[in-house]
């Protein structure tokens, strides 16, 4: 069995279609180089610490939590301006708050320990992605109709963050909706890479990556239903963890999800810094956390290590970087070295098929067999639902409140038929078995967390398909940490995501913290 005729139709019409629009956008808004392709170094040792050290010198008053605050304030007014990604601040208030903070310090008689227990992140700054409710803060995900909507509270995984001590210093921004892999909307604009001003930050958790990766935030948080936690800390340079699903809960977030949707969905950490990634998931996970069996500790030596250089060479998505196949077997030659495993490459048919997939199990009811809102519908809102070709024509007359990719995410909906295929139920299942054959409960597998570099503005527009190697992830319902491996020969980062069984999470952070030590981890865009 494989796929239908008008299944391989619908692909080729896509592509032909995606490609018209491309250059019609090309045409019609030609996006400009931007003038500073780069952004000025780090400068202040405070912003080179990761969130662990930080609250520790807090903790011992060796620095004041005011002056660390400062510190990223600083630098966030400084590089913001080039890359658009914090949409709204606090400073005032989390100013207020870091000095609470010293004053807590200062009268506690509990000694380091107990505020260490207590408050690990205590005066540590944080940045929010603005899908999350964070409360008095904007929760508009870069849609204009919801201009002006404010959170009336946190949510949960924000509200743990926050009592463990972290000061939020504003949110991120999405794209529009969070659905789609370039972080643009028409509410607050384009977010750029800090590595190369040009080029996109990843989505939907760009504001996210891009502030990270500008060393103007050293912790973050973000959610990831396609690769909106991996892809951006992959173009950006940093760690994204995909929690295993159900951990960390996803409520409060905008927009909401329907059909299973939140089955594949996770809200995990993203960090500068590998070790800061567990004790942040243990903190987001609350009462779950016991499930991850965090604090057992992993021995590398004891576990089976895997290599998938590439999705099969499926014809909708992009060939694999060589830049990056080459990143990937550097890990897979280090691994061998250091640790004396063997790491094996193998290939599996069905993840050629990522994209159905994943598009496939988006599309399914929920259990009592109510299917997901259509995107045509979540796009109209308030009003009647969004025509996509009739949207299309609004937008080549500047009359869309709409960014191309919500425009073409309807047009892909367009093509879906009405029933699931059997073929790609099959593969699904198919890989589903595979992958819980190959992990078991010490496999750790290594992947692209992406076929290409951070592609220029607008591009993934022409590769709309190419989010399938994260994307498939999801589906699978596994945990996944995007892990920098430096930088390629244009300045932007390599990476190489890192899968492990399911509520096997720390496996895969205990690798990340591995190859930071091996591959240097985060670079200072302003220093690459």
């Amino acid at each position: 069995m494989s796929l239908t005729g008008i299944e391989r139709a619908q692909a080729w019409i896509m592509r032909v279609f995606m490609g018209v629009l491309f250059a019609l956008f090309r045409i019609l808004s030609p996006w400009r180089s931007a003038e500073f392709r780069g952004l000025p170094p780090v400068s202040n040792p405070l912003l080179l610490m990761s969130a662990m050290q930080l609250s520790q010198k807090i903790r011992r008053r060796e620095v004041s939590s005011v002056e660390v605050v400062e510190a990223f304030i600083n630098r966030i007014q400084t590089v913001n301006p080039l890359i658009n990604a914090l949409v709204q601040d606090r400073f005032e208030a989390a100013l207020l708050e870091a000095a609470q903070v010293d004053k807590l310090i200062q009268e506690s008689s509990g000694g380091e320990e107990v505020l260490q227990d207590r408050l690990p992140l205590l005066g540590v700054p944080i940045t929010i992605k603005e899908s999350f409710a964070l409360q008095g803060m904007p929760n508009a995900t870069g849609v204009v109709f919801r201009r002006g909507v404010l959170s009336t509270r946190d949510a949960p995984p924000v509200a743990l963050l926050k009592r463990a001590g972290a000061i939020p210093l504003g949110v991120t921004n999405t794209s529009e909706f969070c659905m789609w892999y370039e972080s643009h909307n028409h509410l607050y604009g384009i977010c750029n890479n800090p590595y190369d001003l040009a080029r996109t930050s990843g989505g939907s958790s760009g504001g996210e990556g891009s502030v990270l990766g500008s060393g103007a935030s050293v912790i973050g948080i973000g959610s990831d239903i396609g690769g909106s936690i991996r892809m951006p800390s992959f173009f950006c340079g940093v760690f994204g963890h995909k929690t295993s699903p159900g951990v960390v809960s996803n409520d409060c977030q905008y927009p909401d999800l329907s059909g299973c949707q939140p089955d594949y969905v996770s809200s995990g950490p993203m960090c500068r810094y590998a070790e800061d990634l567990l004790p942040m998931l243990k903190i987001m996970s609350g009462p779950n956390a016991d499930r991850l069996s965090l604090s057992v500790d992993v021995d590398l030596r004891k576990l089976r290590f895997f290599s998938i250089p590439h999705d099969g060479c499926s014809p909708i998505v992009s060939s694999v970087d060589k830049q990056l196949i080459q990143a990937q077997r550097k890990v897979v030659e280090r691994l061998e070295a250091d640790l004396g495993v063997k790491v094996q490459e193998v290939f599996l048919p069905g993840l050629k098929y990522g994209f159905q997939i994943w598009n496939t199990y988006m599309g399914l009811p929920d259990k009592d067999g109510k299917p997901p809102t259509p995107f045509s519908v979540l796009f109209g809102e308030p009003g009647r639902p969004l025509w996509p070709l009739w949207e299309v024509a609004r937008w080549m007359m500047g009359r869309s409140p709409h960014t191309m990719a919500a425009i073409v995410l309807s047009l892909i909906e367009m093509t879906n038929s009405s029933k699931p295929s059997p073929f790609i139920l099959k593969q699904k299942e198919q890989l589903q078995k595979e992958f819980e054959e190959l992990l078991g409960t010490d496999g750790v597998l290594l992947y692209p967390s992406h076929p290409l570099l951070a592609p220029k503005h607008h591009h993934p527009l022409f590769t709309p398909f190419n989010f399938a190697y994260t994307g498939i992830i999801n589906i699978l319902g596994l945990p996944s940490t995007q892990c920098p491996l430096g930088l390629s020969k244009e300045g932007l980062p390599l990476g190489v995501q890192v899968v492990t069984g399911r509520f096997l999470d720390r496996q895969s952070l205990a690798v990340a913290l591995y190859l930071e030590k091996t591959f240097g981890g985060w670079r200072d865009p302003g220093a690459a």
